[in-house]
């Protein structure tokens, strides 16, 4: 089985399925697409992916889209570890803590979004300031969500489909200067996370494009 996985290394949606990938030790080849650039919109991109967005995962030439998605994908066809846990109130928190952050933060602040709102004349501090107000809102409610039922990850002491969601949310909060006080339990889990070496290979440091020569 080949996998080839189309992404940009600061999408945190790709960073999701890198991470995931990862975790069930699945190898794959990437073919990065420049965001920045605009390769997404490139007609051959199109091609393969009428949305034009990234990530796109191809297995044997069969094409998977969106994020979670994938990750669907992946647990199904890679079942060890597992992306959720066995009890179905369980599974249904997990599922709940990632769509918070894959449906309701991360949308709102992806890169198509921040072009818009500069292209409607919004300078770039008040395009922080949105972007900073999404990720505060939205991980207030995650906390409250999570924490009951926490441990040293967002659900238990194991990690879940809502970490692999949450890693590079908090990476995407830290790169604006978003100060993460008021979110013990996100702090935690995002912690216990990035010390294993499957969340942290897939940082957008470890897979970045080489700075220009010269």
């Amino acid at each position: 089985m080949k996998l080839v996985l189309y992404d940009y290394y600061r999408s945190s949606a790709s960073y999701r399925v890198r991470i995931g990938l990862n975790l069930k030790g699945v190898p794959y080849e990437r073919v990065a697409v420049n965001l920045l650039e605009g390769e997404q919109k490139d007609e051959t991109y199109r091609a393969r992916n009428p949305q034009g967005f990234v990530p796109m995962l191809e297995v044997d030439g069969q094409r998977f889209t969106q994020s979670l998605a994938i990750l669907a994908w992946l647990d199904a066809a890679f079942p060890d570890p597992p992306f959720f846990p066995e009890a179905p109130a369980d599974w249904g928190h997990v599922r709940a803590l990632a769509l918070t952050i894959a449906a309701d933060i991360h949308p709102l602040n992806n890169l198509r979004v921040l072009k818009r709102l500069a292209e409607m004349g919004i300078d770039q501090a008040g395009r922080d300031d949105w972007y900073r107000h999404w990720i505060r809102e939205g991980f207030d409610a995650l906390e409250a969500l999570a924490a009951p039922r926490a441990g040293a990850f967002l659900v238990g002491d194991t990690p879940t489909l809502a970490d692999v969601c949450l890693v590079p949310q908090m990476y995407n909060a830290r790169r604006f200067d978003v100060a993460l006080d008021a979110w013990p339990t996100l702090v935690r889990a995002d912690a216990s996370a990035t010390a294993l070496e499957a969340f942290a290979a897939a940082h957008p440091d470890r897979v970045a494009p080489p700075p220009p020569s010269g």
